[in-house]
């Protein structure tokens, strides 16, 4: 049995407006309420972090609850047996979006929001659930409720660190989450004298103390009335809140480190999850013998995750989630994507699941990259640790992991396939590890027209849905029948294709005007204290040992700047620019670092005139397509070379194809063609 102890279903409905999808039919939309019970001293829970400290009920059981959503097939012996579980990006969904080409929405409904009704087709149960504990009401979100850790009577205390950018002027308050979305943990008191409040302008700078008396834990309250000063707004004392009279500088990071209260049991995210998906995929009832919505109609179940919820994934595999309470597997299949190097934040004492991976500028000394790296077993040579993501061969998944050019400049993706000195790794038989060459953490599969941000550049177009939909193909068949997916495509530093920032400097191209990164984000060593194998993250900030402890290395490029190695989408087969996985900031806004995941657009020159011109260094389009129609037939080969590879599906050319037409436009900046 697992702990799930009762199913509340508040809705059902059809889905689509009961359209038909082929031969698997309609579907129906379930969303309700999982209840669950624990044994905190059970070995299945046992490590999760201050579970022994949360309030019991009168049996001393520890309990929780989780907000899902279940979109079916109606007639589940015409679906495909198969559920896959969305993990939710900060409380969003977002498997149905990059797997269907859809609209983003956490209320899937209409038949707009199936897109190209992808996983419908193929008869997927497509399941969500919460597991971030810290999250806030609003926009949908779907919620965890966890219960806080005490010491009996008396709350817990402990130091939490957080930092804060603004992205623009006029920004006076933020809450000490740094995110609105999220549960501040409240300071101990509203005097400054638990707390230090600092700036600098970039990571590594020293950090210059902001005086007690320049800031305050205040709120502003805004709305309610206009006067002849404009709109009405007021300050009110906030332990959850940070509030600077002079407004925060555009571009700065500041970081308060100040003592805390309330912790919430986060690390019960993982157990939430385990002991769904486990009731889904085995049992009949729930304890009040009210039936499994999925009775009898899952065999394999599959998680997704993107960025926070791939770092998820990979620790709810390590921590030896992937085995519920009755020693059975939960997810057949794992597909962490963009994941970068890391997970190891969430189950930990005043963890903030929000966080972001640790970039070059911002969050940079967040815990959340700290070994092991690899699905394969290494030694850290900076401590003598042994230790790998893959320990439990009976119910560790199969693993497709996918990261973009993103990773390898912002998330130290390299290290997931090499060792701690950047030596390659050799990929265990069950995880196939693909780059999406030249594109970005995050591609909107139905991207108009080129979108900016506080980088210098356009952000990366390069498309790449279509790989999402191969990937599911290639695992369902991988663990259906044991057809294997195609081998591992990542660069590597032993055929050349993997390489130090200072050879990847030689290689690309000098772009007139172009900024480039002044190094590839490094992974610090850093010591949290005593009980940080606890999760207990006591010295804050943490104490960097050295600030360059790995080998952290990036893909080599051609003569446009495109990376040559790993999965190549078709427009960066077929280029219409360069397309990087690095956006550098601009000036006044920490100009010169790279910017969060953003990756960049560089259009080619549009004709050999337009080359001479600027001095620019690339060929130029006309040079490569003598018109629309050779480049539509560039596009094509590619993405049939893709097909032939088994990256891409057949239904996902004309696609391609039509995205195209005319130069590409208006995704692709092109003038004058």
């Amino acid at each position: 049995m697992t702990n799930l102890i009762s199913i509340e279903i508040h809705e059902q409905q059809p889905f689509a407006e009961g359209t038909s999808f082929g031969e698997v039919g309609s579907y129906e939309l379930l969303k309700g309420r999982a209840h669950f019970r624990v044994d905190p001293l059970a070995p299945a829970q046992a490590d999760v972090v201050d579970i022994d400290k949360a309030e019991p009920d009168a049996n001393g059981f520890v309990r929780f609850a989780t907000d899902f959503s279940i979109l079916k097939p109606l007639d589940l012996t015409r679906g495909n047996s198969g559920l896959l579980f969305d993990t939710g990006n900060r409380g969003n969904m977002r498997a149905i979006q990059y797997y269907c080409d859809a609209p983003p929405t956490n209320d899937p409904r209409t038949l707009a929001h199936a897109g190209n009704g992808f996983l419908f087709r193929r008869g997927y149960t497509v399941v969500a659930a919460a597991w971030q504990g810290d999250l806030l009401p609003g926009q949908g979100r779907m919620l965890l409720d966890l219960p806080v850790a005490k010491n009996a009577d008396k709350p817990i205390t402990g130091k939490v660190r957080t930092e804060f950018i603004a992205s623009n002027a006029g920004i006076y308050c933020f809450p000490l989450s740094g995110r609105s979305s999220t549960r501040s943990h409240p300071a101990i008191s509203l005097n400054q004298d638990h707390a230090t409040l600092t700036r600098r302008q970039y990571q590594t700078d020293k950090r210059q103390i902001v005086p007690n008396h320049l800031w305050s834990f205040a709120r502003v309250d805004v709305g309610g009335g206009l006067h002849a000063t404009g709109a009405e707004h007021g300050f009110a004392p906030s332990l959850e809140h940070i509030y600077l009279p002079g407004g925060f500088e555009p571009g700065w990071i500041y970081e308060i480190v100040y003592e805390a209260r309330d912790p919430l049991v986060m690390g019960l995210g993982h157990v939430a999850i385990r002991d769904f998906v486990s009731f889904l995929k085995y049992e009949q009832t729930d304890e009040a013998n009210k039936p499994n919505p999925l009775i009898g109609g899952i065999e394999r179940a599959y998680v997704y995750g993107r960025s926070q919820t791939g770092r998820l994934i990979r620790d709810f595999i390590w921590r030896g989630f992937n085995e519920d309470a009755s020693g059975r597997k939960v997810f057949d299949g794992a597909l962490p994507h963009v994941s970068g190097a890391g997970g190891k934040w969430l189950n930990q004492r005043f963890a903030n699941a929000v966080v972001a991976g640790g970039q070059q500028h911002e969050d940079h000394y967040c815990p959340a990259d700290r070994f092991p790296f690899a699905y394969s077993e290494t030694t850290d040579h900076n401590t003598g640790k042994t230790d790998t993501i893959l320990k439990r061969p009976t119910t560790d998944p199969y693993v497709i992991h996918t990261q973009t050019a993103t990773e390898y400049w912002q998330r130290r993706g390299s290290l997931v396939h090499t060792d701690t000195l950047g030596n390659d790794l050799a990929i265990p038989e069950k995880v196939r590890i693909y780059a999406w060459a030249s594109t970005q953490h995050t591609s909107d599969p139905n991207l108009i027209r080129p979108q900016t941000s506080d980088g210098v550049n356009y952000l990366n177009v390069a498309q790449t849905s279509m790989l999402f939909r191969a990937m599911l193909d290639a695992m369902d068949a991988w663990v259906t029948n044991g057809t294997p997916p195609p081998p591992s495509a990542i660069p590597k530093r032993s055929e050349g294709t993997l390489i130090e920032y200072e050879e990847w400097k030689t290689q690309f191209p000098a772009i007139p005007g172009q900024l480039i990164p002044n190094s590839a984000n490094q992974l610090p060593l850093m010591d949290f204290g005593p009980n940080e194998l606890k999760g207990f993250l006591e010295r804050e900030p943490p104490t960097v040992i050295s600030e360059a402890a790995y080998k952290v290395l990036v893909p080599a490029v051609d003569e446009d700047g495109n990376e040559v190695a790993g999965v190549r989408c078709p427009m960066v087969q077929a280029p219409l620019g360069t397309y990087t996985g690095w956006n550098i900031r601009k000036r006044g806004i920490g100009g010169g670092a790279m910017h969060e995941f953003s990756g960049s657009y560089i259009p080619l020159p549009e004709t050999p005139e337009i080359r001479t011109a600027t001095g620019d260094p690339r060929e130029s389009i006309l040079s490569r397509y003598k018109n629309a129609k050779s480049y539509i037939e560039a596009i094509e080969t590619a993405a049939r070379s893709l097909v032939q590879a088994g990256f891409m599906l057949e239904e996902d050319v004309s696609r391609c194809i039509a995205r195209a037409k005319n130069w590409s436009t208006p995704l692709h900046d092109i003038k004058g063609l």
